[in-house]
């Protein structure tokens, strides 16, 4: 169907159509937490039962890791053989088992067993710095943890500072460690290419509910320091049927029926966004392993490399962040490359130039685009904007779906009309329960279900929701979440910095970038340098600014005292970034 002849169906249609009783979409609503909220009828109630459905899949190859191939079956076998180690070690339910990996097969089989084993698993940002790690496993009060070599380098000197710790794992290293509470993970599961061989143990008997906590994962807060955003087994599985209802609703907009699932289809992803995001371990990782996908992962990205394995594995989905869309297509080797195997790109998680998704159907025609909005404290994707939709608004993040709910409120907490800019506020099953050990702060950003998102907006009169800009004072390089007060905190510790402020500047790639205007110390001195290696040392290399100027006199203000962060962003226009 052409873009000119779409939609055959409104969105309200499509959702009413898909929701019909006795469809695998149909909507019921619960009380969850005191508030009556829609739901997924037929959404599986725990994550150990999307576990089992894995084993449908035994021979397939699910894992993908340079040489390294592993099996649903292998999979399964190595999960089984960990999750019954973490209940020796005395985990039980409601524990917290922290994962610091970079992405890894490892990864999934730690995230499944602790999770198997009752334990809410908290995965820790793998670009986070030792005092970094050590806040989110005190913060977390995590039991055990589990971290590949460079994270255990990280993290050793830190692990007295973590009293609830009995037990670390290290994977892939040769180092020999005196510490009884250390031990390698390859003693317990062995080398990935060894799973298929191991000996199953019996899966621990846990009893979940829908809505026991199953993760923690942290973003950062306005107050500097992270927070735990607790997520449901139903806010995981409720993010896994959104994107399912999401594809459903493109065929109803064309005016065709939805396919039905078929267990023969072979995906392959490539997973170029980290396990430790909402949107790699919800988004990507999880319904990868429930629908018998194939998980393609890289080092770190790289285009060329990401060219190659497109090809090499068949890749049929690709995407995470609009900057890996961008240098996928622009890579001066693209043509050099049999890239028909792929299917679907799509990413959120930053802003994406309008321009994208013509320039994507340019170079693949019969591809199938989209793009989303969504936080960690909705679990991921909250609205969607897929293929002709996409094409037709390409400057929205989409609707939400069938069991989701949008407002856009003023300063004074009144909804205000279509058209008009507020704040998104969003509810539904995906939203997260709040905020772990941090009752003011899950208060301030959590009402009756719906959760403030910080976000400004506005909503078309079809449903389509914009986001103008931001409240909250955060800025997202190429996906990762900036908080500006944590860079700023880092920037006046240093003994000269009187002043400075951290703001957003434009990257055509990566969305924007962190920058600062700093005024020192009357007598003090200070280079860009000396302050970014001051910086580096406290928080991860992402967040470290691109671009530091000095200014001869402290920072405009308002009359309230605030830093007018507006008046600076002019400073930066011309100025080279290193």
């Amino acid at each position: 169907m052409s873009v000119s002849a779409f939609p055959a169906m409104s969105i309200a249609e499509a959702h009413q159509r898909l929701t019909a009783p006795g469809s695998l979409f149909e909507v019921e609503e619960r009380e969850i937490r005191g508030t009556r909220i829609k739901t997924w009828k037929n959404a599986p109630p725990s994550l150990a039962m999307i576990f089992a459905m894995s084993a449908a899949y035994a021979d397939r190859t699910y894992l993908v890791n340079d040489d390294e191939r592993v099996t649903f079956e292998g999979h399964r076998r190595a999960v089984t053989r960990l999750a019954a180690r973490l209940v020796a070690d005395g985990v039980r339910k409601g524990d917290r088992v922290a994962i610091i990996m970079r992405n890894l097969p490892e990864w999934s089989v730690a995230f499944w067993a602790a999770s198997l084993a009752g334990a809410i698993v908290t995965p820790l940002n793998a670009c986070w710095t030792g005092p970094e790690l050590e806040y989110g496993l005190t913060d977390s009060g995590a039991k055990v943890a589990l971290a590949d070599a460079e994270r255990w380098q990280r993290l050793r000197e830190h692990v007295d500072n973590c009293p609830e710790i009995v037990r670390v794992y290290v994977s892939r290293t040769s180092e020999d460690v005196a510490d009884p509470r250390v031990q390698k993970l390859e003693e317990v599961i062995g080398a990935p290419n060894t799973w298929g061989e191991l000996e199953p143990a019996q899966l621990p008997a846990v009893d979940f509910d829908p809505d026991d906590d199953a993760t923690i994962f942290y973003t950062s807060g306005t107050t500097g320091k992270p927070k735990g955003a607790v997520t449901t087994h139903r806010n995981i599985i409720s993010n896994v049927f959104n994107a399912l209802a999401a594809q459903a609703r493109m065929h109803l907009r064309r005016g065709e029926q939805p396919p039905p699932p078929d267990p023969n289809q072979r995906r392959a992803i490539l997973i170029s966004v980290p396990f430790f995001h909402a949107t790699g371990c919800f988004a990507v990782m999880i319904p990868a392993l429930m629908g018998g996908a194939k998980l393609v992962m890289q080092r770190k990205w790289n285009a060329e490399q990401a060219l190659e394995l497109i090809e090499r594995e068949r890749i049929t989905n690709a995407g995470g962040v609009p900057t890996i869309a961008w240098q996928l297509i622009e890579h001066p080797r693209f043509s050099d490359f049999d890239l028909s195997s792929l299917e679907n790109i799509a990413y959120g998680g930053a802003p994406s130039a309008p321009e994208l998704v013509r320039r994507l159907k340019a170079r693949f025609p019969k591809l199938t685009t989209g793009q989303g909005w969504g936080m960690t404290e909705t679990s991921a994707t909250a609205t969607s904007n897929v293929a002709e939709d996409y094409e037709r608004k390409p400057e929205s993040c989409g609707v939400p779906s069938p069991t989701g709910e949008v407002r856009i409120v003023d300063a004074n907490g009144a909804t205000l009309p279509p058209g008009e800019v507020g704040e998104l506020w969003y509810r539904g099953p995906v939203v997260v329960r709040g905020y772990w050990n941090k009752p003011q702060a899950t208060a301030e950003t959590f009402v009756d279900g719906w959760v403030k998102t910080g976000d400004l907006a506005r909503v078309d009169d079809e449903g389509f929701v914009y986001i103008v800009d931001r409240v909250k004072d955060m800025l997202i390089r190429g996906g990762e979440n900036i908080y500006c007060v944590e860079v700023e905190n880092a920037l006046y510790e240093h003994p000269a910095v009187m002043d400075a402020a951290v703001i957003g500047i434009p990257h055509r790639i990566l969305g924007e970038e962190p920058a600062a205007a700093v005024h020192l110390k009357d007598g003090c001195t200070a280079t860009e340098e000396e302050l970014r290696h001051f910086v580096a040392q406290q928080l991860a290399a992402f967040k470290v600014p691109v671009k530091i100027l000095f200014l001869p006199e402290t920072l405009p203000r308002n009359p309230n005292g605030k830093i007018m962060k507006k008046d600076l962003k002019g400073l930066f226009e011309g100025v080279p970034a290193r």
